[in-house]
């Protein structure tokens, strides 16, 4: 986590390539690193939870899918 200082953005305060997390009341990255997910358990939850907002819908479904047989 970067400290804000004065002006300067924290990385938690946007976001590359679109905003689908952004619109989250809990973030995918918040929610895994406060619990300490491995990372297979990380993805499934980030495909999990932006396949209705990102628009990719069931391929999101199913890379978290792939992520959990892992």
């Amino acid at each position: 986590m970067r400290i804000k200082k004065g002006n300067e953005m924290s990385t938690r305060d946007y976001q590359v390539g679109g905003d689908h997390y952004k619109k989250l009341k809990i973030q995918p990255t918040e929610y895994i690193m406060a619990n300490g997910l491995n990372w297979c358990e990380g993805n499934a939850v980030k495909y999990i939870t932006r396949h209705r907002v990102k628009g990719e819908g069931l391929k999101d479904l199913l890379k978290a899918r792939h992520y959990i047989d892992l």
